[in-house]
């Protein structure tokens, strides 16, 4: 018999590669943070030799969700001003914010109650574009958690960085120094094409080019964006990054909310990725991105959360059930985004978009061990024919019991795993007491 470390039994391992695959009463064997096998729990019984055997008999096993579009550290501001237009939102009241109050101290703490929200919902990979990289990437290796770091950039200055060229230089000081850390991935990160300029854009191509990272920016997420760049660049902003050279397989387009056929087209044709954040797009009132089609054309879809204070959750969950719901209404197709494709868009697409595809975002042998096992217990989720249906239309972040990032436990029996002395709630009353003592003032 074959030694490992972990054997799991579930009702269901549901590995999303094979597309469609639910398998009965199967096994995943782990072993130094690996898969090593899938199958039927019978084989495995008699094939392996397991240090623990968990037996989760009312359980769906799936891969850890990746978090396709994150600013982590903004949970510190979530709920700080809801029910606003994106660019009132965050030139009114975010970005004064943190320019106030943005700090490696911030980011750390936003971060940690940010990926402990994220692992108790089933995410094991987060895709994170914010200030001081290295602060956030300290709280996701506390967490044990998976994080692709942005390496940031605007044109204007802020307590992180001077201009363009510092804030390059700092976020890839950080990489240097982290590069060896298994569970951390980097892409570059200019924020936008209203923040960014030409010549930014093109260094960063270059650069992405030269350290093989994919490039991850918002594009295309509200009308007035592109009414914008018409005016000052006299192309809409695809067109504009197209031509500069970022249009590609790096590309990881966040929004992509107003985009016409032919962009859709020019997307597929250049093998971009979209990350797709339904709940977002809906409380900003940014539009509804036209997923179906994007999905008949071939282009790779992951999903995201965006950040908690224009979520205001980052629960995958339910951006699994918005985004499947949002592009049947959008595309008057009730067979578009079916349930199976919404938690390979929450999986296999995400990791796909980072070109972590042959690490994580499905179960099959060799695959790091990042797993969620989802319980269902509950009367809600009772009785069930299709348990991937149940998985986005039925159930929820509260059904996760269990989570593993390379084999080892960050969520057991519903409660997370090494967070006991992290003082949480101190840390977020902490900077709730000096955000709302300045709003009010």
């Amino acid at each position: 018999m074959q030694a490992v470390d972990l054997l799991i039994s579930a009702r269901w391992v549901i590995p999303v590669e094979p597309a469609g695959a639910v398998l009965d009463d199967h096994c995943v064997a782990v072993a130094a943070g690996r898969i090593v096998a899938v199958l039927p729990s019978a084989e495995a019984a008699r094939g392996f030799d397991a240090r623990e055997h968990l037996r989760l008999d009312r359980h769906a096993l799936i891969p850890g969700l990746v978090n396709l579009h994150t600013h982590a550290a903004m949970t510190l501001l979530r709920g700080l001003a809801d029910d606003l237009p994106l660019m009132a939102w965050l030139r009114d009241h975010i970005w004064p914010a943190e320019a106030r109050h943005v700090s490696p101290e911030f980011v750390y703490d936003g971060t940690l109650l940010a990926c402990a929200e994220m692992l108790r919902g089933g995410v094991t990979c987060f895709n994170e574009m914010y200030f001081y990289p290295e602060a956030a990437a300290r709280a996701a290796l506390d967490c044990g958690m998976r994080a692709a770091l942005g390496i940031i950039a605007f044109e204007f200055p802020t307590s992180y960085a001077a201009d363009a060229d510092d804030y390059i230089a700092k976020g890839l000081a950080a990489r240097d120094a982290l590069r060896e850390e298994p569970l951390l991935s980097f892409c570059m990160a200019p924020h936008a094409p209203y923040t960014v300029s030409d010549r930014t854009f093109a260094k960063l191509v270059t650069i992405a080019e030269e350290l093989d990272l994919p490039i991850h920016t918002h594009l295309h997420e509200t009308g007035a964006e592109i009414d914008e760049s018409l005016a000052r660049y006299k192309a809409r902003p695809l067109e504009r990054l197209r031509a500069l050279g970022m249009l590609g397989p790096r590309l990881i387009a966040a929004h992509a909310v107003h985009v016409t056929g032919e962009e859709i087209a020019m997307l597929a044709h250049h093998g971009a990725s979209i990350a797709h954040c339904p709940s977002s797009n809906l409380k900003l009132a940014s539009g509804l991105a036209p997923v179906a089609a994007m999905i008949a054309r071939g282009v790779n879809v992951g999903i995201g959360t965006d950040g908690a204070a224009s979520n205001n959750r980052l629960d995958m969950f339910q951006e699994m059930r918005t985004a499947a719901l949002l592009a049947k209404a959008a595309g008057n197709d009730a067979q578009a985004m079916p349930a199976h494709q919404a938690l390979a868009a929450a999986t296999l697409h995400g990791a796909r978009a980072l070109g972590l595809e042959t690490s994580i975002g499905s179960l099959a042998p060799g695959k790091l061990a990042d797993l969620c096992a989802v319980a269902f217990e509950e009367p809600e989720l009772t009785p069930c024919y299709d348990p991937v249906s149940h998985l986005v239309y039925s159930a929820g972040r509260e059904h996760v019991s269990h989570v593993w990032v390379a084999g080892k436990p960050r969520v057991l029996e519903k409660k997370l795993v090494g967070f006991e002395n992290r003082n949480l709630n101190n840390r977020a009353l902490l900077w709730q007491n000096k955000l709302a003592a300045e709003t009010k003032a």
